[in-house]
């Protein structure tokens, strides 16, 4: 059966051959207890993480670049990954964190009605995923968890080779925000949660993802801006993306979030960008 899910609807027979997102069926390069999810999900730092290999987007500074490009990875069965599930909560994982699962959703929705966690399902995407794909996961997902990676339709060729992000993702994190928040004790155990990794020499687009975003989503939902932007991958062609942000970059997007009235904003510090807290796989 030829592959339709995706954006990219590339239309490769998955079985025979990987389609545009690089891989056959389910991958995972790694899964672990994470120490460095969101602090409004994870507030013990015991994330049930499960990382897939390939992906659709495949931004040239991605951070899990080997992952990405499905050069690592266990290939795994719906009920195997099920299993792994169980394990993780089994090894105290607060939450089942899915990342990057936008192109094996049918795989991925199997493996999570063969068990039953009672603990929030993350699905940590990319913002590149259509609203028909998260209908089919939708009744197992508990806790949205987007990027909202551009707003320029050309800052997204350029960078991922995909010029419908934008508009992509618009209809993505519409879809996610009908999903109604529940917080109990500042920890977000069902809902909306929006990030957006602010990117060297390109403040100005990322003003422009806060004030799409702010057309979107409440005001209310959690808004991490992440600093954490690493020099990493195949940025030869872009030499703005071979240093780290600065200080004012950052304060720029940081202060334009407030003055849209973002009441739940997340920061990091300059410290967060650093390869350390990138998984070894």
């Amino acid at each position: 059966m030829r592959c339709y899910l995706c954006p990219v609807k590339c239309g490769a027979d998955r079985e025979i051959r990987a389609g545009a997102c690089g891989v056959t069926g389910i991958t995972v390069a790694k899964a672990y207890l994470h120490p460095f999810e969101e602090p409004f999900l994870s507030p013990n730092g015991r994330s049930g993480t499960v990382f897939f290999g390939g992906c659709s987007l495949r931004c040239i500074f991605c951070q899990n670049f080997e992952v990405s490009r499905a050069e690592k990875g266990k290939k795994m069965s719906p009920k195997e990954l099920s299993e792994l599930f169980v394990s993780l909560k089994a090894e105290g994982a607060e939450n089942i964190d899915l990342v990057t699962a936008d192109h094996v959703i049918p795989s991925v929705a199997e493996a999570l009605a063969l068990c039953d966690l009672h603990i929030p399902v993350i699905f940590n995407s990319g913002g590149y995923v259509t609203t028909e794909a998260l209908a089919l996961i939708d009744p197992y997902i508990d806790i949205y968890l987007p990027d909202f990676k551009f707003s320029s339709p050309l800052l997204a060729k350029n960078f991922t080779g995909r010029e419908d992000y934008p508009a992509v993702a618009e209809q993505a994190i519409a879809f996610m925000a009908q999903k109604s928040p529940v917080f109990s004790d500042g920890r977000l155990l069902r809902g909306l949660a929006v990030r957006h990794l602010a990117l060297p020499a390109h403040t100005e687009d990322s003003k422009q993802v806060l004030d799409r975003l702010s057309r979107l989503i409440p005001k209310e939902t959690p808004l991490s801006l992440m600093r954490q932007y690493t020099p990493m991958g195949e940025t030869d062609g872009f030499p703005e993306l071979r240093r780290r942000l600065t200080d004012r970059e950052y304060e720029r997007v940081v202060g334009y979030a407030l003055s849209l009235g973002f009441s739940n904003l997340f920061t990091q510090d300059a410290e967060s960008a650093d390869k350390k807290f990138i998984p070894v796989w």
